[in-house]
């Protein structure tokens, strides 16, 4: 964890949803510690103050519980922000939920709640915070997507979709607006060890409730908001953080789809 106040971010507002825990509540500890204002979001209000209370400065962040689906809640979070801080400079975008089911198992109503939360939420809540981050001639949006919507792989297929579907349209979003002085940087993390195969939702819609062993084995999220932290204040747009088999399918995507559909046939990741 950075030990020392950033110039770059001293005293920046940055938004973060799904920060009650995992990778949120991770980049939270660091950024807060390089001396940057949080505002921490999740649907989780107790998780929020139980977070906001281990951070550097914890009396300087401001807790604004919501539920990303929910476009009211949105539009009456972004007039809060406004109203008590009166900017943003950074949002980064990382609420959301995994899946663990095979396509044949998995229903049309589950394949939905993956897009309302993966997606839908997470372009609504950037469309209505723009004109805070532009405000001061230009913010920086973060994209946390997945090496999963580089790659798709089995038992997500839909959060594989939906990952790729951020990826992309923050592509459009930072074409868009370039000239406007806004920053996109998409995020793209392998396994990291959270909670997040425990909440990922089974065909059915229900939590797994089940640690997977590639999670358990993984990177700490610490050591995932310490590099992505890096890669953000060192100006990178596309960011891949994970291990070996992550890094080197990310890259073999990009390289030779008809490899990486090979690799992936072959590959175990239940």
């Amino acid at each position: 964890m950075t030990n020392i106040t950033h110039p770059a971010l001293h005293n920046k507002v940055i938004w973060i949803t799904g920060a009650s825990g995992g990778i949120g509540e991770a980049m939270a500890r660091e950024l807060a510690a390089a001396g940057a204002r949080l505002i921490l979001s999740a649907r989780r209000q107790a998780e929020l103050e139980r977070v906001r209370a281990s951070l550097a400065n914890a009396s300087s962040h401001l807790i604004l519980p919501l539920d990303i689906t929910d476009s009211q809640a949105i539009t009456d979070a972004v007039a809060t922000i406004s109203e008590k801080i009166g900017g943003l400079d950074w949002l980064i975008n990382n609420a959301g939920i995994s899946q663990r089911a095979l396509i044949t198992d998995t229903s049309l109503e589950t394949e939905r709640k993956l897009f309302e939360v993966d997606y839908f939420g997470q372009i609504n809540l950037t469309r209505q915070c723009l004109p805070l981050l532009l405000a001061d001639g230009g913010g920086k949006a973060v994209f946390v997507s997945s090496v999963a919507g580089l790659v798709g792989t089995q038992y997500r297929g839909s959060y594989s979709a939906a990952k790729a579907a951020l990826h992309l349209w923050a592509n459009s979003l930072r074409a868009e607006l370039f000239a406007q002085g806004l920053t996109v940087a998409t995020v793209f993390p392998g396994f990291v060890k959270t909670d997040v195969s425990l909440n990922a939702l089974t065909g059915d819609g229900l939590p797994l409730g089940e640690m997977d062993a590639a999670q358990a084995n993984a990177m700490s999220a610490a050591q995932f908001a310490e590099q992505a932290v890096k890669a953000l204040l060192k100006g990178k747009n596309y960011i891949v953080i994970g291990g070996t088999k992550e890094r080197l399918a990310a890259w073999v995507s990009r390289l030779s789809p008809e490899l990486l559909y090979k690799m992936i046939r072959k590959s175990k990741v239940r």
